[in-house]
């Protein structure tokens, strides 16, 4: 073969691979779409096809039950959110684009050697006449995969503020438990001099003033212990947060949550059974005959046809292959019906939980109460003479039990709130997802 004809054979194959590689897109173009300086994808109703979502709707209508320092801290921590989740959702937008003008012809370079050494190229061109539902089954398969991402980036976002609100709340109740210590020590310090006075004297032997001196180390340690403890989960907290958190204290307050409210869970395993379902027809549809119209086109010619086939093939297996097919369809719908009971136990087993803290906290305040007015009983009674000052000590050190307990119980109250709101997805609004 001349030098010219080898020329024109590169050529040709050159440009075949030219309008192949556009197809494809290229490796810049990638690298360019997976730069860390993406804008954030924010959820949309509408879809790909020009339907809109109820599901998305319905996240989107959502609004967060936090107030005063939980808002803060969760606006705090939703800023610096790396969003992982994110990521997904913006793979299945991509995708559900791509398959929404599944139905147009497709189109395809076709670059072959012939039999006399001479290179071939033209365009493969198709268009599905009938195909038993499968390329709608497929844009329904999209849209329900960009469904699934949405509610995980909402999870992702409401476990997010959950752990942040446990961190916060782990910090304010060590901070609140050192408080009771902090106020205690006062009282403490005196008893442990008059002690020292009385043995130094000899009215008290030595041994009950170690006894008294251990009590006020051992309040001294766990003084200490609470202040690390809050100092540990602020310090965690503030790695997840964008700013300072300096000046959030105290509880805040939840808005009522409706029991009525569908959960993530049970959001996520409809969507996921949509899916499924979806791909189940898609998959379906393969194995049944279909019409479409296709061939080449080139310079050397067109070569245009109707052909009937299966995509998937028929074999002696489609029977079970299409059983199959059903049976995972009926698999999908009763995750959901599993997923909403599992739901509705978790959703009632925290509310147990919360009746019964409820209760406790009433029953913890009464003891401490009590505990109080004990030890002001015991108290006059050692100036009276009537009693010791280690028994008095004794006393004392059940009521500052009493009181750290007290104080303890609103803060495991709050954190079943948490995760109450955070199960049915009300940690954030909708539209800051």
């Amino acid at each position: 073969m001349s030098k010219a004809g080898t020329w024109g054979q590169n050529a040709a194959v050159m440009a075949a691979l030219m309008v192949l590689s556009g197809c494809l897109g290229t490796p810049a173009a990638d690298s360019a779409a997976t730069r860390a300086d993406v804008p954030p994808v924010a959820l949309e109703p509408q879809m790909q096809d020009g339907t809109t979502s109820p599901l998305i709707s319905g996240l989107l209508d959502r609004r967060s039950v936090l107030s005063g320092p939980f808002d803060r801290v969760a606006s705090a921590v939703l800023a610096a959110n790396s969003r992982a989740a994110e990521a997904d959702l913006r793979a299945a937008m991509l995708r559900s684009q791509a398959r929404a003008k599944n139905w147009l012809p497709t189109l395809g370079p076709s670059v072959s050697l012939t039999s006399l050494g001479a290179v071939v190229t033209s365009m493969l061109v198709e268009q599905v006449i009938f195909d038993n539902g499968r390329k709608k089954a497929e844009r329904d398969y999209a849209k329900a995969d960009v469904e699934v991402a949405a509610v995980a980036l909402a999870q992702d976002s409401n476990a997010r503020v959950k752990q942040a609100l446990h961190l916060y709340l782990t910090a304010e109740a060590a901070r609140a438990r050192a408080g009771v210590n902090a106020a205690s020590m006062a009282q403490m310090d005196r008893f442990e001099y008059v002690m020292s006075e009385r043995v130094r004297g000899g009215v008290s032997n030595m041994a009950d003033l170690q006894v008294v001196q251990a009590r006020a180390a051992q309040m001294r340690a766990d003084m200490a212990a609470d202040q690390d403890a809050a100092r540990s989960a602020m310090a965690e907290l503030a790695a997840m947060a964008d700013g300072s958190l300096d000046g959030i204290s105290g509880l805040g307050s939840f808005a009522p949550m409706s029991s009525s409210e569908t959960p993530l869970t049970v959001m996520k395993a409809g969507a996921e059974s949509a899916r499924a379902v979806a791909e189940a027809r898609a998959a379906r549809a393969g194995y049944l005959p279909g019409l479409s119209v296709g061939g080449t086109v080139g310079s050397n010619g067109s070569d245009i046809g109707a052909q009937v086939a299966a995509p998937n093939g028929i074999g002696l297996g489609l029977g079970a292959a299409l059983q199959a097919i059903e049976a995972e369809q009926q698999s999908a719908a009763a995750k959901v019906g599993q997923a909403q009971e599992d739901a509705t136990r978790a959703r009632v087993a925290l509310e147990g939980q919360l009746a019964t803290l409820n209760r406790q906290q009433t029953e913890s305040q009464a003891i401490a109460t009590q505990a109080n007015a004990n030890f002001e009983a015991f108290a006059a009674q050692l100036r009276e003479g009537q009693r010791t000052v280690p028994e008095v000590v004794g006393v004392f050190e059940t009521k500052v039990r009493a009181e750290r307990d007290a104080v303890m119980i609103k803060y495991q109250v709050a954190g079943v709130q948490v995760d109450l709101a955070a199960a049915l997805g009300v940690l954030v609004d909708g539209d800051k997802i």
